[in-house]
């Protein structure tokens, strides 16, 4: 494991996480506030929390994370992306079993832009016949 500050970012639909990372005691904050009053859902501090505990790194770094863009599920899911690769980054072993969880893989799943000439994106405007 590498002493100094490790930084990478994770990117999901709108939302954008710079996670930084030190060695330190399991603290993590996000946008200055703690993980648990930041997502209140405990589905999305699972998620977040899941690339640390598959390393058993729960209790050796502190992060810091400035995530913006996007909705609640999308940021969550950045922050989880960027400590993925940041702990990849402090330790190289991780990559495969990481590949293997599904944790390294970037979600390319974005919204569909609205077409002109319809409603939304699929959704047409009203038709009538007479």
């Amino acid at each position: 494991m590498t002493t100094d500050v490790i930084t990478t970012v994770g990117r999901r639909k709108e939302a954008v996480a710079r996670i930084r990372m030190l060695p330190g005691q399991g603290q993590i904050l996000v946008n200055g506030r703690s993980l648990d009053n930041f997502f209140p859902r405990l589905a999305h501090q699972l998620s977040i929390r899941e690339p640390l505990e598959k390393a058993n790194a729960v209790a050796k770094f502190d992060i810091e994370v400035n995530v913006g863009g996007g909705g609640i599920s999308g940021q969550a899911g950045a922050i989880r992306l960027g400590l993925s690769r940041a702990l990849i980054e402090a330790d190289s072993t991780l990559r495969k079993p990481f590949r293997q969880e599904g944790l390294v893989t970037r979600d390319p799943r974005v919204r569909e832009r609205k077409k002109y000439g319809q409603k939304g994106a699929r959704k047409r405007f009203q038709w009538t016949k007479r």
